[in-house]
């Protein structure tokens, strides 16, 4: 009789056993599924001064000869309704720029066709209509299948992290060149949040 309630412990025990052993095995499966994925998706650098980009008249400048500034990087256009930010981001340009702060402007007629000039014409329209004096740089994209590799690294290092969505959206940059803040195009460049996100960095 002891052999045959042995035997039925061992048969009870059994698929408790077994069941127990399902659901360890289905965490640790779990565990190392989600590790995967983590892995799998490689986050691109957070850092720009390995880029380089054109100027407008075509020359290579490498952003790495900014470091020790903080930056502003914005998509601009010139028949945009956001256009009158270029007044904004003038102001603030020559308030913070003798405390190393540089804004660095990127022509894009990625958005409704609106900024469909030369560098020339853009730049001669920025300088006799917002008397600009930052730096405009090469039209680039900014969105989509032929996106520049500085804005494939902005877009995708910032939370919340997608394309660009319209002209005017801004990233800002620390003095090590990290991505460290992005402002969407509805964000004035005067405005209280923006200014104090600088004001943070310099």
């Amino acid at each position: 009789m002891f052999k045959i309630f042995s035997i039925a412990i061992v048969v009870i025990t059994l698929p408790i056993a077994f069941h127990g052993c399902s659901n360890n095995t289905g965490k640790n499966t779990n565990n190392t599924t989600s590790q995967m994925k983590s892995e799998g998706k490689q986050e691109l650098k957070k850092n720009i001064y390995d880029l380089s980009v054109k100027t407008m008249s075509g020359e290579e400048k490498k952003l790495s000869e900014y470091k020790g500034k903080v930056l502003l990087i914005v998509n601009v256009a010139s028949k945009c309704g956001n256009t009158p930010q270029y007044t904004g981001l003038e102001n603030i340009y020559r308030k913070y720029k003798d405390r190393g702060f540089e804004i660095l402007g990127f022509p894009s007629n990625d958005f409704g066709g609106q900024e469909p000039g030369t560098n020339e014409e853009i730049k001669n329209f920025c300088e006799s209509k917002y008397n600009v004096t930052f730096p405009l740089f090469d039209k680039m994209e900014v969105t989509g299948d032929g996106i520049s590799p500085l804005y494939n690294r902005l877009s995708n290092n910032t939370e919340p992290a997608g394309e660009v969505g319209w002209n005017f959206e801004k990233f800002l940059i620390d003095k090590e060149g990290n991505i460290t803040g992005r402002f969407k195009s509805k964000i004035q460049p005067e405005s209280e949040e923006l200014i104090s996100a600088i004001e943070s960095k310099l």
